[in-house]
């Protein structure tokens, strides 16, 4: 990680930025006649900025000093109408401005988002959750702020400097070269203090993450800490990353303090040299005090810009820290494409088919699967064991294509997986496991999370196959009672009827119950086997459990040893026989 943050700082790899700025004003470009009005609401706003020193200068120098009351009244008028306008100038840029800014952060949170959702559980193993929300979160919406304010802030500084120049060269080119003087000693000042705040702020992003990681570890587990009486150990462990984060935060406040003070400091320095040799003419009489107002004023106008045009110089550090956190996630490879012409599903039973199949996570020792072979016949009820940790979930995660075999191939009904449709596959093959997924919504919605359009009997038939009637009952509006976050106020059994039910909905050609019914008594078990089997009777079951009862009168019994698929038991066969 720390490479790809020096690579896209330093530019060192000039392909590599080429790709992450294209990826980054890829969402900017379609926004071009909302961006064109905001530059000349832009350009019109800075005109009318400009032109207020000189009305200043004019009303004491021509009405004041002059004695001129007409036109001290005249100039009087066009500085409350130019300000009248230039108040209603602002508040319809910066309308205009956070919506534009709104859609295009959401629109890169999107595409962010579109391809964490295509990456398989491995990454989710070995990333914390706490550091891809702050990449989401926070460096996204510091990538937004660089792409769009920083173009209109760019744009404005280099009216304002362009404008401010030309003016005080107008009222004194003697005077106008303090301002050459100036530019390039802050320009010295910045590029010594770039690496300094990238390293900064790319440390505060670090320290950020390590508190989401640890609320989002935390929150979900409160009851077992709890339990476990430890609130004051976490609230410790709380309390030292606030502190590291906190430290880190002053570090990054001071240094951008002084990145900006000096330079803020020389202005003032010129602005004052400026007055002594101005003021000194004024006295002289070789020179009118208007004029010397509006040259103050036009320095600070002048030097404003510069600052802001070096200070995107440092917002350039900061983004690049984000861009480099985020362009990390978007490449990461995804590892299951959806193929470029998929084939029609085929129509059959469900028949499973693993041929030569060999599989090995990477980073760690021994494959799951080592050149297996076995056919699952369609319509049966299948067992498959084997000691814990060797692999029976990659198994399954292989049939649903959260990852594909490193040499083989996996059939359906005659079909390579990989020659289907991703979306349409994981229809056809329904997981119910031991960690229930359950969402912040009614049980309704929870139960047509796979089928949206479920018809309400379509839930009810559902809810009474899976011996969910208890629970409807005693909820206060039965399926339209919204469930807490993770449905935490459920019991394990009743999570894992409510998953059991949502897969019978889906209607899949191939069942999975992987450990799904491990939270149930035996009797509820049977009860609900008993409704699966009559319900997909034909169709494709396989079963993953610890509990003898649970596999006992599988059709055919597949153990998983040492990479290798065995079948132990084929009561079909001993039936023919």
């Amino acid at each position: 990680m720390g490479n790809l943050f020096a690579r896209l700082v330093e530019s060192s790899d000039p392909v590599l930025m080429r790709q992450a700025l294209a990826w980054l004003y890829s969402f900017v470009r379609p926004h071009g006649r909302a961006i064109g009005v905001l530059l000349g609401l832009s350009l019109s706003a800075s005109l009318l900025a400009l032109m207020q020193p000189w009305l200043v200068k004019t009303l004491i120098d021509e009405g004041l000093l002059a004695r001129d009351y007409p036109t001290l009244w005249h100039i009087a008028a066009i500085m409350i109408i130019t300000g009248l306008l230039g108040t209603v100038l602002a508040g319809v840029n910066r309308y205009l401005h956070t919506r534009l800014s709104g859609r295009i952060l959401f629109a890169l949170r999107d595409d962010l988002y579109r391809h964490l959702q295509q990456l398989s559980p491995t990454f989710y193993g070995r990333r914390r959750m706490g550091d891809i929300l702050s990449r989401l979160d926070g460096d996204v919406a510091e990538i937004q702020r660089f792409a769009v304010d920083s173009l209109f802030s760019a744009l404005s500084a280099v009216i304002g400097l362009v404008g401010a120049v030309a003016l005080m060269l107008m009222l004194s080119w003697q005077l106008s070269l303090l301002l050459a003087l100036l530019v390039p000693i802050e320009v010295l000042w910045l590029r010594w203090m770039r690496r300094k705040v990238e390293r900064e702020v790319r440390n505060l992003r670090e320290r950020s993450a390590d508190v989401s990681s640890f609320l989002v570890e935390t929150l979900p587990a409160m009851k077992f800490i709890q339990a476990a009486g430890q609130q004051s150990r976490e609230a410790g462990r709380l309390d030292q990353l606030g502190k590291g984060y906190m430290s880190q935060l002053l570090k990054v406040q001071v240094t951008e303090f002084f990145t900006q003070a000096i330079p803020g400091t020389l202005t003032s320095w010129c602005r004052a040299c400026a007055f002594l040799v101005g003021g000194w003419w004024v006295i002289q009489g070789t020179w009118q005090l208007g004029a010397l107002i509006a040259f103050s004023t036009y320095m600070g106008m002048a030097v404003g810009p510069v600052q802001s045009l070096l200070g995107l110089y440092v917002a350039v550090q900061r983004m690049a820290v984000s861009l480099g956190r985020v362009m990390e996630l978007k490449q990461e490879a995804v590892a299951v494409l959806p193929a470029r012409h998929p084939r029609p599903m085929p129509d059959g039973p469900g028949e499973l088919r693993l041929e030569g199949v060999s599989f090995a996570h990477q980073g760690r020792h021994g494959a799951v699967l080592d050149g297996a072979h076995v056919c699952i016949p369609a319509g049966m009820k299948v067992a498959i064991s084997g000691p814990s940790g060797v692999g029976k979930s990659t198994l399954i995660d292989l049939l649903q294509r959260f990852y594909d075999p490193d040499a083989g191939r996996i059939l359906l009904d005659g079909a390579d997986l990989r020659d289907l449709d991703l979306a349409a596959l994981r229809r056809r093959v329904a997981v119910v496991s031991q960690d229930i997924v359950l969402f912040r919504g009614t049980l309704a919605q929870n139960l047509a999370y796979g089928v949206p359009e479920a018809s309400r009997a379509e839930l009810e038939r559902v809810v009474h196959l899976a011996r969910l009637g208890s629970l409807v009952d005693s909820l206060p509006q039965g399926l339209d009672s919204l469930l807490g976050e993770r449905g935490q106020q459920l019991s394990g059994g009743q999570k894992q009827r409510i998953a059991i039910a949502r897969a019978v909905l889906q209607a899949p050609a191939i069942l999975v119950l992987d450990e799904a019914t491990s939270a149930v008594d035996e009797a509820t078990e049977r009860e609900v086997i008993t409704a699966i089997d009559q319900l997909f009777a034909g169709r494709t079951r396989i079963l993953i459990s610890h509990r003898a009862s649970t596999l006992a009168d599988a059709d055919l019994h597949v153990q998983l040893r040492d990479g290798q698929l065995e079948v132990l038991l084929q009561e079909a066969a001993k039936h023919d026989n």
